[in-house]
């Protein structure tokens, strides 16, 4: 068994946020349905190139273990169905702009009068209150307005955003959790209930120590680039080899093993760096020291090291290294899985290890409408009436 086993997802999400919510909960046993609008489906079959075959690289990415159903609200029989589906489901999460599922009639009121347990989740950007909820919200946009990017970068360079949809993601996982924990309260005391995940609240969450600054200082935090901000060294630095590496001297007896390390000595004993608030307000004569000695060996040999006297360090990889390092295959963080028109597909793997309910690959990102005929005969349809519902365009 896995641990969401019994727990029935209706999934109208689209691109990123919600896709990766329904991802975390069908990768645990949940059985996502997948609604689709019929001809197209989801944004993210057409966002590309890459392509592998006629699939989106970023569409097979986020949405294994979920079956599609295409159902077109514009037909009141669509709407029907999904309230005939809603009557034996557990949750529903939607990313429609707020509003929009009101003009649909399957806002959580209408939803609930069906099943008064459900757990309704909306994702949006800014939530469904407050001046800006109808605005559009992308992950770019997100990254800005929430202050990411005013800390991302070099510090006299441009603001940079976090090379993944970090927004998206990070709401998608405050989702995934206010839906089990709406799970375990409904356990508890028998009722479903509401929730309003916004992708601005969810990143502003993640700010914690950046936020904890601008408190006691108040004055907004800059950039640092590959530094940290109360940390030094706590950076990356450039080897002879042209390669960067990290090192991360998070404590006074870290400090003592890395100038063992590296074989200077004599930094442990100048009054400059003595402690870590001393490096700090010495950033700029220890920083440049520092790079310039690393600049006499390899990336290889300063992290060979380092590790060696239990210094955190590390090299910078590429995605190629990543998905050859032993500990992610170790870890089966890379894998395959088959696929009805591509044989197989790779698959980034499943970060939660339970020792009595793991989780698995079980169902291939799905075609679109894959699963209609499966899942509306389980609704008690018939070959010819489902046939019908495609000649009207329902499904």
């Amino acid at each position: 068994m896995k641990p969401l086993e019994g727990v029935r997802v209706l999934d109208l999400t689209r691109a990123l946020a919600g896709p990766f919510c329904t991802l975390m909960l069908g990768d645990y046993g949940a059985d996502v349905i997948k609604i689709e609008l019929p001809g197209s489906g989801d944004d993210t079959r057409a966002w590309g190139p890459p392509f592998i075959g006629a699939e989106s690289a970023y569409f097979l990415s986020i949405n294994r273990n979920k079956r599609s159903l295409t159902l077109n609200f514009k037909e009141p029989k669509a709407v029907a169905i999904f309230l005939q589906l809603v009557a034996d489901s557990d949750v529903v999460v939607e990313n429609f702009t707020p509003g929009v599922m009101a003009r649909l009639g399957l806002d959580y009121d209408a939803v609930k009068a069906v099943n008064p347990k459900i757990i309704y989740c909306s994702i949006s950007g800014f939530g469904q209150d407050g001046p800006y909820k109808s605005r559009p919200a992308y992950d770019q946009i997100m990254q800005g307005i929430s202050g990411l990017m005013s800390i991302t970068g070099e510090p006299e360079g441009e603001p940079e955003k976090i090379g993944i949809a970090v927004t998206d993601i990070g709401a998608g996982m405050w989702a995934a959790f206010s839906i089990l924990t709406a799970l375990r309260h409904r356990d508890q005391q028998g009722e479903g209930q509401y929730i309003d995940v916004a992708m601005l609240d969810a990143q502003v969450a993640w700010l914690t120590y950046q936020a904890g600054y601008f408190f006691a200082n108040n004055a907004p935090p800059q950039r640092l680039g590959k530094a940290h901000p109360t940390l030094v060294p706590y950076q990356a630095f450039l080897a002879r080899d042209g390669k960067y590496f990290n090192v991360a001297v998070g404590s006074e007896r870290l400090w003592e093993r890395f100038c063992q390390g590296i074989k200077r000595a004599e930094l442990k004993d100048n009054p400059d760096y003595a402690t870590n608030g001393d490096r700090v307000r010495n950033r700029a004569k220890i920083v440049p020291l520092l790079q310039e000695y690393f600049l006499t060996r390899s990336s290889t040999d300063w992290v060979q090291d380092l590790q060696a006297v239990s210094v955190p360090a590390g090299p910078i990889s590429d995605l190629a290294e990543v998905f050859a390092d032993p500990q992610v295959l170790h870890r089966q963080m890379y894998l395959e899985m088959p696929h009805p028109t591509l044989g197989s597909i790779k698959q980034t793997g499943l970060p939660l290890k339970f020792s009595l309910t793991p989780g698995g690959l079980d169902r291939h990102p799905p075609l679109l409408g894959e699963h209609n005929q499966e899942i509306l005969q389980g609704l008690g349809y018939s070959t010819a009436e489902i046939e019908q519902m495609v000649e009207q365009s329902v499904i």
